[in-house]
């Protein structure tokens, strides 16, 4: 890809096509889904559609499941020894579990932030190159320099980070170190973010950093973010899950799940009886 295939958050993506999904057709798709570590079931027959461009948040008490579903959405989960998967999740409508799909690639298309930043023990430059230089996306040192600068400022972290490109990354805070993740994830164009609780780590100035960043981003990203805040729920969905004992007990827009939530165990969660 050339440097004219840059995206910022104002701009109209290029997604790859996939089968015959369309703009109104969910992003994710999830049937029968369930999965185990060793043999403890942590979730169970699961089936959800997540909406494109618009940011789902996936919530409920500790150990219900959420980071775990999370991860089955660009195969992180496998990662984790003794974890057995069964059913599907189809991204664009393709089963990303079928056979002959490469897991590589599904994690290029699918972005991970995870909830305690892990720069990469390099330059702050490095850091945005590394992706872009495996999968060998520029041409030229002039379009990695170029692209490095406009996903730094994407992420919100340019201006005070440009004349320290050559410094390591972890001599930045934790907040910063954040928005560097966020940049390098942005930089190998994917489809979809998710955030396995991104802002756990950080102060509220930095938090709120990041929802801000997310809150721009969704108008070209598809965003899954996960979070054990109701606050940071409140403020950043658009489409609300909500989970219990490793099972999805409701789903929906957030204005109606938050105002009018149909099953009494997410009511008793929203009323923090739960």
């Amino acid at each position: 890809m050339n440097s004219g295939s840059q995206r910022s958050a104002s701009d109209v993506p290029t997604l790859k096509a996939r089968g015959s999904a369309t703009e109104t057709d969910p992003h994710i798709q999830v049937r029968n889904l369930n999965a185990f570590y060793g043999k403890v079931q942590a979730l169970a027959n699961v089936n959800l559609e997540i909406p494109k461009r618009q940011i789902t948040v996936i919530m409920g008490p500790s150990g219900c499941g959420k980071s775990t579903l999370l991860k089955t959405f660009n195969r992180f989960l496998e990662l984790t020894d003794g974890t057995k998967i069964l059913g599907e999740v189809l991204v664009d409508g393709q089963d990303i579990y079928a056979k002959g799909i490469d897991e590589t690639e599904v994690r290029k298309r699918v972005g991970l932030l995870a909830q305690r930043p892990s720069p990469l023990p390099m330059s702050i430059y490095d850091n945005v190159a590394y992706g872009m230089h495996v999968h060998r996306m520029k041409r030229s040192r002039q379009e990695y320099k170029e692209a490095v600068r406009h996903y730094l400022e994407i992420a919100g972290l340019w201006d005070e980070v440009r004349k320290r490109m050559h410094d390591p990354a972890t001599s930045l805070s934790i907040g910063q170190q954040q928005r560097l993740c966020l940049a390098r994830g942005l930089a190998v164009e994917p489809e979809i973010i998710l955030g396995d609780e991104p802002t756990s780590s950080l102060d509220p100035i930095s938090s709120l950093n990041i929802e801000s960043r997310l809150l721009d981003l969704k108008r070209v990203y598809t965003t899954v973010i996960v979070t054990h805040t109701l606050r940071q729920a409140k403020r950043l969905a658009d489409y609300v899950i909500y989970m219990y004992l490793g099972e999805v007990i409701e789903a929906g827009p957030a204005h109606e799940v938050f105002s009018h939530p149909k099953h009494e165990r997410t009511k008793a969660y929203l009323e923090g009886l739960v």
